[in-house]
């Protein structure tokens, strides 16, 4: 046995046993050494990793770089192609396969996508998330946070000329996000430094300046956004067949194909239909006692019925956020009480979401970074843009009512995404790849499957349960939708009523997913491709331990490797 040292990172990680090999020692080498050329390629993304070597750096767009970074990529590839893959073993065998896949989509990405010069919200990481997690992140005194964010704001500049020399042609809608989110950019210079910036009031007053300067070279970039760039916004957001095909491989890292994932769908599509109606049923004829027989034959009169009365509890902008924090503590409550999955001690905050982060959904769990000490995780609600009409509000927070928000907190919070990631965070391994390279569709999977698995335990009753089906017809038409728009040719009347008509979602609300729908692609997909993957394995779980299965022993276990590819999972478990 050898002892292996994790990493040379300046954050301490892990010591762990693995076979001596050289196909280990040569493995864990090229992955440290990539794992490290990554993050100072992607220094806002160390910063929201942990790493926080990088924090006065900005990503650099510029071609020179950007075929640097390809080169490197591509020598990397070739590094681990040429080491006998059988011969790694343990915790590294996954991560070397998980490496390698990695590897590929990056090289994809800079080869066929090349967002940079089509895309711009690629460059929105560098002009205020890079500030932002300085903010907002406690990691270390404002004395040692706030130079860094000094050196951010001057490298900015460079980001703009680099973003207006790259960007040729953009779909309209990704331009118009763009603009959108470069106010709130604005608005974060202007106001939201002040949470760090008002603890060390010379260090305040010496930054001003900085400040104002910074915010200028962001107004006249917004400008050009809408003089310049919008006019030529032209391109077609929708990726096409051969793209989407690779990206979705890539993306779920899924061994089912684009096909069997619209045909499973399309399947799960009705018999959740079903599902609904039956749940809904029974509240019919407890709210509507005075209803004909002929109606509750009517299977999507019923449920649409059922939901339009559920929807008349709802919040709005001023209470969102606070009803939110009511219901983390009480779906915690609920887990702790009914013993579905470890509880971590992580602390979690339930925050407005920063203006320029808005535009795409009405919720995200921000956790903290897999190398953070001691971070926090934030549960970030927004409320709706200011310039949408009274009637168009009261739509979107019919569709966020009370019963909604809670299988909301379920997904995001609790036991979804902060729960998951707070463990996943836990993990240890000889390489810092599973900590680095996190798959979505493990993660956004998990957290569609715990709405299914506390409507199981009767978090909330049957109404809760009508939104958690609500939810996976949504999650069902989200992979409908990505499929459609971008290996296909649907079209917003059609997204919308595939949304409306046959997810039962409110006007607002599929509005605003089929603008998320166009500004991204495969991502949609890991919710129902996700929770396929994790109900299937729980099924063989099951099946293998019989009437001995327990649930939080199991979804402990599922959660304890970190957040690779399901397929990894049922690996690893021996299904």
């Amino acid at each position: 046995m050898k002892i292996a040292l994790a990493t040379g990172l300046s954050l301490a990680w892990s010591i762990l046993a693995v076979c001596a090999t050289p196909q280990n020692d040569e493995f864990q080498k090229i992955a440290h050494d990539y794992i490290e050329q990554d993050l100072r390629a992607n220094p806002e993304e160390a910063t929201e990793l942990g790493d926080h070597r990088f924090d006065g750096l900005l990503t650099d767009y510029s071609p020179e770089a950007r075929a640097k970074d390809l080169a490197a990529q591509k020598e990397f590839r070739d590094k681990l192609n040429a080491i006998d893959g059988s011969q790694v073993t343990g915790a590294n065998n996954v991560d070397f396969r998980i490496l390698k896949e990695n590897i590929d989509y990056k090289i994809f990405e800079a080869e066929e996508l090349k967002e940079a010069d089509w895309n711009p919200l690629v460059y929105n990481q560098s002009l205020a998330n890079s500030l932002y997690l300085l903010v907002v992140r406690d990691f270390a005194s404002p004395e040692k946070r706030i130079p860094n964010l000094r050196q951010r704001m001057e490298g900015i500049p460079r980001v703009i000329e680099q973003a207006k020399a790259n960007l040729h042609n953009p779909p309209r809608i990704h331009t118009k996000t763009a603009i959108e989110q470069t106010q709130g950019a604005i608005n974060l210079l202007h106001e939201g430094l002040a949470p760090l910036l008002d603890r060390v009031p010379q260090m305040k007053k010496e930054l001003a300046p900085l400040q104002e300067k910074t915010a200028a070279a962001l107004e006249d970039y917004k400008k050009w956004l809408q003089t310049d760039l919008l006019p030529r916004s032209d391109g077609d957001f929708r990726l096409g067949a051969e793209k989407f095909r690779k990206k979705l491989r890539f993306a779920l890292a899924s061994d089912l194909s684009m096909e069997e994932i619209k045909k499973r769908a399309q399947a799960d599509l009705e018999q959740t239909q079903n599902a609904i109606y039956e749940t809904a049923l029974p509240l019919y004829k407890k709210y509507f006692p005075e209803a004909d027989k002929p109606t509750l034959a009517d299977k999507h009169k019923v449920t649409a019925a059922v939901l339009d009365k559920l929807a008349e509890q709802h919040p709005d902008d001023s209470t969102i956020v606070p009803f939110a924090q009511k219901v983390v503590r009480e779906a915690t409550d609920f887990v702790k009480a009914h013993k579905v999955v470890t509880v971590p001690e992580t602390p979690l905050d339930v925050i407005v979401m920063p203006e320029f982060k808005r535009g795409q959904a009405i919720a995200y769990c921000d956790a903290a970074g897999p190398l953070e000490k001691n971070g926090k995780t934030f549960f970030a609600v927004a409320p709706t843009p200011d310039d949408w009409s009274k009637q168009r509000k009261e739509s979107f927070f019919r569709e966020y009512n009370n019963y909604m928000v809670r299988d909301l907190t379920v997904h995001e919070a609790m036991p979804g995404h902060y729960l998951q990631l707070a463990h996943a965070n836990e993990f240890r391994a000889p390489t810092l790849v599973r900590a680095i390279f996190q798959s979505g569709t493990f993660v956004e999977g998990w957290a569609v499957y715990c709405e299914q698995m506390m409507a199981e335990q009767d978090y909330g009753g049957p109404e809760v349960k009508m939104q958690q089906l609500k939810m996976r017809l949504r999650a069902i038409c989200n992979a409908i939708l990505d499929q459609s728009i971008h290996a296909g040719n649907m079209s917003e009347q059609e997204a919308m009523d595939l949304m409306m008509k046959e997810g039962y979602q409110q006007e607002g609300e599929a509005v605003a997913k089929w603008k998320r729908a166009r500004l991204t692609s495969a991502q949609l997909s890991t919710y129902f491709v996700g929770v396929s993957e994790h109900l299937d394995l729980r099924d063989k779980a099951k099946a293998k331990a019989g009437a001995a299965f327990d649930q939080k022993k199991y979804n402990d276990q599922v959660i304890s490797y970190g957040s690779p590819p399901v397929k990894y999972v049922r690996e690893l478990m021996g299904l």
